[in-house]
Order: C-alpha cells, then sequence, then structure tokens
C-alpha cells in the first residue's frame, strides 16, 4: 500500500481544502491521473497521482482542510484493475444463467441486482469525471445536475458548455442548500444559510485588512472618451487582422496608468516594515471577476509590452481566470492594479486597495453627458468618472491629484499612446 499525501502547493501556501474527489475507492489509476481538486486561499489545484494501481481508501471528505504533505488517500500499486475486467465478465455469464433458474431462484438475484445498482452509478460517476473538463465546469455540472458524459465538446468542457446544454427530459436538479430557520428574535421567516468556499473567506479577510491597515483615500476626475473612442473606431479593423486580439479600452488605460507611474513613483511602491520599497518595475495587475470571487492576475513587465502584447495579455489571463486555471505565479507580485467598474454598468465607486499595493485605479461606465465646451456652448460627450484609491501614509493629495490629472490627460490625448506601441 502506498499513500498519496498533499503536494506542495506554493512557497506561501501550507494548506487547503478538498473540494471534490475525482476518483472513489475501487477506481484504477494510472500515474498523472488527477484524483481530487483542492481549493487554496487564490486558485483551485488538481492533485496528481503519482502511482498506478487502486486507490483503496480516501482519508478525508470534501469541505475538509488538509495540510501540505498529510495522507489524504491510499493506493495499491500491486492491483492493475484487470479483476474489474473479470469480474464483468463473470457477472454476464451468471445473468445468462439465471433464465434457466427456478422462480425462488429468480427472486433471490432481482434482490442481488438491486444491490449491484449503486455500483452501476459509482462507475458512471467514474466515467464521468475521467472527462476533461475545467474545475468550474465540474463545478457548475454539479450544481445543475448534469453529467459531464452528456455534453458534447470539441476539446475541454469549460463553463459555458456547461451552461449552453439543456437536458433532453429531467429539469436540472438544484443545488441543495441548508434552510434554517430565522434567529430567535424573528422566529417565523425562513433563512438560508450557505458556507462561504475558502477562496471568499479569503477575499472578506484581505479586504478587512486593506481597510484597516491603509491610510485609505480616494480621489476622483472624469475623462473625455472621444478620441479614445474615435482613434479605437478608425483602427480596430485593422488593428485585429495584423494582431489577432481586438482593441479594448484596457490597454489604452493600462498605457495611461504606466505614463503616470512613471512621474509619480511612489503610487508604484509598497511600504514593508518602516521602509518605502520603490519598485523598479510595472507588473499591473487587472481585476477578474469570476464565479468563485474576485481575482487579479497580473500582466508582468507591462511598459514593455505594446498595445497588442497588453490586449492579449489580459484576454489570456481572463480566460485562465473565468476557467479557474490561474496558477498562483499569475496572481502575486503586481505593483499596481486597475479594476472596471464599468462592465456591470458602475457610474462611480471607491476602488479599495489590493494589499501591499498603495493604489488602485477604478475606471466606470462610459455615459453620453452634456458638456460644456465654453461659456455659450454644450455637446453631448462620452464621459467617463475615474477613481484612484491610494494609502496616504506614503502618498500625499496633491501626488495622487496629479497622478490622476496625468492619467486623464494622456487619455483625452491618445495618439501618443498609440504611437509609443
Amino acid at each position: 500500500m502506498t499513500d498519496i499525501k498533499v503536494p506542495e502547493l506554493a512557497e506561501s501556501i501550507t494548506e487547503g481544502t478538498i473540494a471534490q474527489w475525482l476518483k472513489e475507492v475501487g477506481d484504477y489509476v494510472k500515474k498523472g491521473e488527477y484524483i481530487a481538486e483542492l481549493e487554496t486561499d487564490k486558485v483551485n489545484i488538481e492533485v496528481t497521482c503519482e502511482y498506478s494501481g487502486v486507490i483503496q481508501e480516501l482519508k478525508r471528505e470534501p469541505g475538509d482542510t488538509v495540510e501540505v504533505g498529510e495522507v489524504i488517500a491510499v493506493i495499491d500499486e500491486s492491483a492493475d484493475g484487470s479483476s474489474e475486467g473479470s469480474s464483468e465478465k463473470t457477472e454476464e455469464k451468471k445473468e445468462e444463467s439465471t433464465d434457466k433458474q427456478s422462480e425462488p431462484q429468480k427472486e433471490e438475484k432481482k434482490q442481488e441486482d438491486k444491490k449491484e445498482e449503486p455500483a452501476a452509478s459509482t462507475e458512471e460517476a467514474t466515467e464521468d469525471e475521467r472527462r476533461l473538463a475545467t474545475p468550474s465546469a465540474r463545478k457548475r455540472a454539479r450544481e445543475r445536475g448534469v453529467s459531464l458524459k452528456e455534453i458534447s465538446s470539441g476539446g475541454t468542457i469549460r463553463k459555458q458548455d456547461v451552461d449552453s446544454y439543456s437536458p433532453k427530459k429531467d429539469e436540472p436538479k438544484q443545488e441543495s442548500k441548508k434552510e434554517t430557520k430565522a434567529p430567535a428574535d424573528n422566529p417565523a421567516k425562513p433563512v438560508e444559510r450557505i458556507k462561504m468556499s475558502r477562496r471568499r473567506q479569503t477575499i472578506a479577510k484581505r479586504l478587512v485588512e486593506s481597510q484597516q491597515t491603509a491610510a485609505m483615500l480616494t480621489t476622483f476626475n472624469e475623462i473625455d472618451m472621444t478620441n479614445v473612442m474615435d482613434l479605437r473606431k478608425r483602427h480596430k479593423d485593422a488593428f485585429q487582422e495584423k494582431t489577432g486580439v481586438k482593441l479594448g479600452f484596457m490597454s489604452f488605460f493600462t498605457k495611461a496608468v504606466i505614463g503616470a507611474l512613471k512621474q509619480f513613483p511612489l503610487l508604484n511602491a509598497e511600504i514593508q516594515g518602516d521602509e518605502i520599497v520603490m519598485k523598479k518595475y510595472y507588473d499591473i495587475g487587472i481585476a477578474v471577476s469570476t464565479d468563485d470571487g474576485l481575482v487579479v492576475p497580473v500582466v508582468r513587465d507591462a511598459d514593455r509590452l505594446g498595445f497588442a502584447g497588453i490586449e492579449s495579455g489580459i484576454r489570456e489571463l481572463g480566460l485562465k481566470a473565468r476557467d479557474n486555471k490561474l496558477a498562483l505565479s499569475d496572481l502575486q507580485g503586481g505593483s499596481f492594479t486597475i479594476t472596471n467598474g464599468g462592465v456591470f454598468g458602475s457610474l462611480w465607486s471607491t476602488p479599495i486597495l489590493n494589499a501591499p499595493q498603495v493604489g488602485i485605479l477604478g475606471m466606470h461606465k462610459v455615459q453620453w453627458r452634456p458638456v460644456a465646451i465654453d461659456e455659450t456652448t454644450f455637446e453631448n460627450r462620452p464621459m467617463m468618472y475615474i477613481a484612484l484609491s491610494y494609502d496616504h501614509r506614503i502618498v500625499d493629495g496633491k501626488e495622487a491629484v496629479s497622478f490622476l490629472v496625468k492619467v486623464k490627460e494622456m487619455l483625452e490625448d491618445p495618439e501618443n499612446l498609440l504611437l509609443e506601441g
């Protein structure tokens, strides 16, 4: 018998939660196959089996917290899985012989068949788990009560494949939720209690820590997006044809932020003890909303990338985030963050710092509004409110306001940004 242990996860992560088992007791596993999915503070990790054999024991249940190096399963390497096939053949022979048995024997056989039904369902579940699917797709399939083998896909099954699948007969099952009575002060009203995922708990903890640690302040401005939208409209088709990626707003904002950070470097720093660490690189975090919460993957050395490189990097990280395929290295080490509440319709917000960073820029919805061009002339212009939250411990108000004005100036005259690459 061989123990299967929780592998090394990352330098800063010592434990995780078993999200689900991908194999069951009695399953034959080949070396390199996934046997479990672990949820950590930042990403979900699939545990690979380092041996071939039959699983004899699963020592922990889904929802249990496990530490690196802890034994979570036991596998028998001496078993090759061939006995499973021979036992199936034996069962087939037994079924053929039952036709010649007496009525009491037939009744006895029916009872045996009933006992074997759970084994069949386990076999079906095992087949289902062997399908190539992202963790978020597996989670969504469990929520809908859908079998992955019913979903046709050209490759790995993604969450959107599960969402677009329509069962032929049965209605999708609803996720079972624990319903309890309300507290004693209002016993007549039912409530629902849902356990927070490990990641949601981590997000909540970090947000509170950020609020309690930093002297956070937010300053606002607005941008006339006319020139950015015009430039994008004129170049987007040629840009996509040449680069293979779409030209969006995020690359303009990333370029403008980097230009402003170079002039106001304290917003690209962090506090460590009694020292200010000035970062000489520009790793820009881009906030991405997923079903499991907000994550902030990082575009590395964004100052060295052109518009195409930034757009491609953001697109790739966004897909990985939504498919729950981000690696820990994708999330670590950012120097400044950009978040876009405008995709959800937000007009105004005060973004919370992504500690230990000392600055975060909030984008918002573009809205047409009448703007005074001079004392007598008004025009409808596409306007966007922007917000900069900063750590007042090292960034003074003058520097923060000047930073935001610089971002505004660059975006209202974007030709130079595009010429830079």
